[in-house]
């Protein structure tokens, strides 16, 4: 196998395993729970047991890679390979017992994207990409949606937990809605980002976005036909991040740009 493909298997088998004992977990009953940087920022029990199986399950086959996570692995590496790992993005929707929270796992070599899984059990679905080779949902290729009019966009975001960015979020939300065919909200970036891939979203939009939550999903996206960025020649990131068809992505990008929607949060709403 070449070099990507054996990432690839890797990252299928490991994402699947993860997800498989996140569903179980969740089975036997409600996962115990405590908070991050705010209160409505939440961890449970079952997410740091998934970064741990991850990190070692990865660490067994490749003990020379670097390994980053969401919930504290930061594992140096020697090979130029790196995994950026979110055990269970959606972690809300984890503990309240919702739906569509998944396992993401993307590997690079020298910051630049090789392959991206994100495995979501309660959809009993598997999406996976790899640079320059497309992009699959269990298998199937899949596809940008072929939306060109704004208008008629279904647009996915999310909002972060500092309490400063979400006023600001829900400023450009209230002004877009108008301009779009409808929004919604599902919980899971590295899911929405899959969704624009399938074309279940048109495109997504948020702010405040960590490299685990990006990843994978934006190289599902982008191997899908999306457009994947920031605003105004940025790169995707924490500043904002817009993943959309084509034919939608310039006039989003220019209604948002407009209206600020990157705007630091911290320093123009304290």
């Amino acid at each position: 196998m070449t070099g990507s493909d054996e990432l690839l298997a890797l990252a299928l088998e490991v994402a699947r395993e993860a997800g498989r004992g996140l569903l179980e977990r969740r089975r036997a009953g409600e996962p115990s729970w405590s908070t991050k940087s705010t209160p409505t920022d939440v961890v449970t029990e079952a997410d740091t047991a998934s970064e741990a199986l991850i990190r070692r399950r990865l660490a067994a086959v490749r003990p020379d890679d670097a390994i980053v996570g969401e919930e504290g692995a930061d594992q140096a590496g020697t090979s130029g390979v790196r995994w950026v790992v979110d055990p269970l993005d959606g972690t809300v929707n984890y503990l309240y017992g919702l739906p569509g929270w998944a396992v993401s796992i993307a590997a690079e070599r020298d910051g630049v994207p090789l392959v991206g899984v994100v495995d979501v059990p309660t959809f009993g679905e598997t999406f996976w990409a790899v640079a320059g080779a497309g992009a699959f949902r269990n298998g199937e290729a899949i596809h940008a949606s072929p939306c060109t009019v704004l208008e008629r966009a279904m647009l996915g975001t999310g909002f972060g937990y500092d309490a400063r960015r979400r006023a600001a979020q829900a400023h450009w939300v209230a002004a877009v809605l108008p301009r779009v065919r409808d929004i919604r909200r599902f919980g899971s970036a590295a899911v929405d980002l899959c969704s624009v891939g399938c074309a279940r979203l048109d495109a997504y939009a948020e702010q405040g976005l960590k490299p685990w939550d990006l990843a994978a999903g934006s190289l599902v996206a982008t191997e899908a036909g999306a457009t994947v960025s920031g605003l105004r020649g940025r790169p995707a990131g924490e500043a904002f991040t817009l993943a959309a068809a084509g034919g939608v992505w310039q006039r989003l990008h220019d209604l948002l740009a407009g209206l600020d929607a990157d705007a630091d949060p911290f320093r123009t709403l304290s």
